[in-house]
């Protein structure tokens, strides 16, 4: 194909126009090489996402030890917990701690 069929062809004359060619060089500019590019937003977005997860995760395991503090209000509860977690023991008393062998040969 020549230079002159080329010029003739409608497709041809729209891209070379030279306002198309500079939205087309600005619009190349603004996605990817641009500080504030569509690149950057969509990493962005994503650690977002991810603190937003890590923040509903958190105000789960918070609204748990809150629950674990208000049962541990009770003396009861307490010792429950301070024998089970830490091994604590009263005075004159043995603690024997049973492990079972989960491998299986």
């Amino acid at each position: 194909m020549k230079l002159k069929e080329l010029r003739n062809k409608k497709w041809f004359k729209i891209i070379s126009n030279k306002y198309v060619l500079l939205i087309i060089i600005f619009g190349g500019w603004m996605l990817f090489l641009d500080s504030n590019s569509w690149l950057v937003h969509n990493e962005l977005n994503q650690e977002v996402e991810e603190l937003e997860e890590n923040r509903q995760y958190y105000k789960n395991e918070i609204s748990k030890d809150k629950a674990t503090i208000q049962q541990l209000q009770d003396s009861v509860e307490m010792e429950k917990f301070a024998r089970q977690q830490y091994y604590m023991k009263r005075p004159n008393e043995e603690i024997f701690i049973i492990e079972y062998d989960t491998i299986q040969d």
